[in-house]
């Protein structure tokens, strides 16, 4: 029995070591993505056609190809740029959550655009009758609204986020995944794989009762 606690400690300690990068990634991930999603909605919605031209083309890009190329293109790829690449050298944790936010900033900004376009019209002409400004009707009534719209939504993108932080391992950086695999490759079995999927399961239960709270507290 002792040398399965043994074995079980030499699989799983790594791997906690690996789930503090995994956390660090979502966090900073959610943390950037979020509004900048929301500003590339409003972008898109800006009646300056090139601003709505830029916002729109950086959606159908980022969307439009894989999230293990974005990573490989901001960590192997950048570097390589004529004139700029010398200023777009990143470490490794650095260029995947770089390409993390990229990428669910173009995603989210489709959430949010889904979730304004549920909101009535009459509720931006209440709030002119009530003499709103644009910010204090986009504020005060627009986004509390939006938010409980797009909560399921955002439930679903966070939990594939969790999931997708296992593409980091492609350039080296040290997440759950990557301890899985050391240790496989070592001991010749697979139950660190399971080690492995039961600390996601974890993260995405943590999270998922999270957001049942926040849904209902936004429910009307």
């Amino acid at each position: 029995m002792s040398d399965f606690y043994i074995y079980l400690s030499n699989i799983t300690l790594p791997m906690l070591q690996g789930m503090v990068i995994t956390l660090s990634v979502f966090a900073v991930t959610i943390v950037c993505s979020i509004p900048l999603g929301f500003m590339f909605t409003l972008m898109a919605r800006s009646r300056l056609k090139p601003v709505k031209s830029l916002a729109k083309g950086y959606i159908y890009v980022v969307r439009g190809t894989p999230l293990l190329l974005q990573i490989m293109f901001v960590y192997f790829g950048l570097p390589l740029l004529p004139v700029v690449g010398d200023y777009l050298i990143f470490g490794r944790f650095t260029a995947a959550c770089i390409a993390f936010c990229m990428n669910y900033a173009a995603y989210f900004a489709e959430i949010f655009r889904g979730g304004l376009l549920a909101i009535d019209k009459g509720q931006y002409e209440a709030a002119k009758v009530l003499g709103l400004t644009k910010i204090e009707t986009m504020i005060r009534v627009v986004i509390p609204q939006m938010i409980r719209v797009c909560l399921p939504a955002i439930s679903n993108e966070t939990i594939t986020l969790v999931k997708d932080t296992a593409l980091v391992t492609v350039i080296g950086v040290a997440e759950i995944l990557h301890y899985a695999k050391t240790a496989v490759n070592r001991d010749g079995d697979t139950f660190a794989f399971l080690v492995a999927a039961a600390l996601y399961l974890l993260i995405n239960f943590v999270i998922t009762m999270v957001f049942k709270k926040l849904e209902t507290k936004y429910e009307f």
